[in-house]
């Protein structure tokens, strides 16, 4: 499954130019957008799962044109927001209940989708809760829960572990590399560099632009010298957004 875009751009209302000419071919497997806030991460994101239109450029997801196709493409697609976006008032099976509805499982096929849910994710006694009282941990599960119950082809994962444990966030990915196995395509927005090294490619976003792209290995080398010959992830986000600094002010 390949997610491809073209001169994507996104100019807002107001005039803010949050992404030029942006583009990108997103294998199968991980792909990663790296970058500090309000380089136009979220934007890209947003545009590729069919939230949000482009102002120029076009792309293709899953095989439907992001322009014309937007609502169907979404029927395809898994998408988990930075924040907690389900209903907090339901409990567990009840959330798992109402967005099998909304991807139309019926029968014996949604009752099949959400005991596996609860199989796979290890919601057992917490299933009763309201999901507003849920630890951030387990409302993470049930929310990467919720998006894969259609099975999509695609998953989008907006700042997936942000604010969660250490211990919860392993197993987290735990979860979504056993979905890459199964081949989903998976692309995920993240400022944890240890997460970025997840990423079978990553594309630097900053200031609207994609300023690198290429595996963790391949970026870390980039930035490689005598003096620092083994570069962490860290290391070449800073210098090459330090780069991208500097070739702008010449």
């Amino acid at each position: 499954m390949e997610l491809r875009i073209e001169g994507l751009s996104k100019v807002y209302p107001n005039g803010v130019k949050a992404l030029d000419n942006v583009s990108l071919t997103i294998p199968s497997g991980m792909f990663g957008l790296l970058g500090p806030n309000g380089a136009g991460k979220s934007t890209t994101f947003k545009m590729l799962c069919g939230l949000l239109k482009p102002t120029g450029g076009e792309g293709r997801v899953a095989g439907f044109d992001l322009r014309r196709d937007g609502a169907e493409a979404r029927n395809h697609l898994g998408y988990m927001a930075q924040t907690f976006s389900l209903y907090g008032d339901l409990n567990i099976t009840q959330n798992l209940e109402f967005f099998a509805g909304v991807y139309g499982l019926n029968g014996a096929r949604k009752r099949e989708r959400i005991g596996l849910m609860k199989e796979i994710f290890d919601f057992g006694q917490h299933s009763a809760m309201s999901s507003k009282d849920l630890p951030l941990g387990l409302k993470q599960r049930l929310a990467l829960a919720c998006a894969v119950m259609h099975e999509p082809e695609v998953l989008f994962l907006d700042e997936p572990t942000s604010g969660v444990d250490p211990i919860a966030r392993r197993e987290f990915w735990t979860h979504i590399n056993a979905l890459v196995e199964k081949g989903v395509a998976v692309l995920v927005t993240t400022h944890f560099m240890d997460e970025a090294e997840y990423c079978d490619r990553i594309s630097l976003i900053y200031r609207g632009h994609s300023i690198a792209l290429g595996s963790p290995d391949e970026l870390k080398a980039s930035i490689a010298n005598p003096k620092n010959p083994d570069p962490t992830m860290e290391d070449a986000f800073i210098a090459l957004v330090q780069a991208s600094e500097a070739k702008a002010a010449a």
